[in-house]
């Protein structure tokens, strides 16, 4: 039997994945590829609580994006564990990710776009700058990270990116089918977005109709948007 096609996200925190790319993710993994999630920082900044210890976020955010990626149909989550907002471009992060491209092979890769106006997260515009760098050229060109080589993995060339947050989308996936289970996986972020109590169903129905919006244009009837780069063989 041939090997799935493999596609991976890589998001700076928990949920990030979901808000993102949730829609998409599904609908992929229910057309038969291999979904891999790499995550990069623990979150464990992430909460208005003033009781809560980042020890003790880090852990509920991790199980809170396991619970989310098994509702999607993921098959591995990758944690990095870095700091949440402490992320840097060097070398260590972009092998990090330049090492896991070559493990798992991936066709297409989704992240950040890094190239957001004005304001934006400082670990989204990070983890989107270092993965392009590290899908091209650094994982394509074996005398980067050759020491990745003792390990078995050879150079890879990955074939697309699809960029979340995109100020200049050009490509549509439509997610008519997904979208519940996009909004299931996002709510088992309770750190984030509550405990669905009250105003959950009204932000649930104020994003689909955004996103009908959006998606009217494009002849669907719900869609997640991206800027699809192809990246030559």
């Amino acid at each position: 039997m041939e090997d799935k096609k493999t596609f991976m996200v890589v998001a700076a925190h928990p949920d990030d994945p979901e808000f993102g790319a949730g829609g998409t993710v599904a609908k992929y993994v229910r057309e038969g590829w291999r979904a891999v999630y790499v995550i990069c920082t623990n979150g464990d900044k992430g909460t208005p609580d003033p009781e809560m210890t980042s020890e003790r976020l880090a852990i509920i955010r991790e199980q809170e994006q396991k619970d989310a990626a098994k509702v999607l149909g993921v098959s591995e989550v990758i944690f990095l564990g870095h700091p949440d907002g402490w992320l840097e471009d060097g070398p260590e992060f972009r092998g990090e990710l330049v090492r896991l491209i070559r493990k798992y092979r991936p066709e297409l890769v989704i992240t950040h776009d890094p190239t957001r106006k004005y304001m934006g997260h400082h670990d989204h515009r990070i983890t989107g700058q270092v993965c392009m760098d590290a899908v091209f050229p650094y994982c394509r060109d074996h005398l980067f990270y050759p020491e990745h080589k003792a390990e078995g993995l050879t150079p890879f060339k990955v074939g697309e990116m699809y960029l979340t947050g995109a100020e200049e989308p050009n490509k549509y996936v439509d997610i008519t089918e997904t979208f519940d289970l996009k909004m299931k996986a996002i709510a088992c972020h309770v750190s984030q977005v509550g405990n669905h109590a009250g105003d959950w169903e009204n932000w649930v129905k104020t994003r689909r109709a955004q996103m009908e919006a959006m998606s009217k244009e494009r002849g669907m009837p719900l869609s997640e948007a991206f800027h699809r780069i192809e990246i030559r063989r």
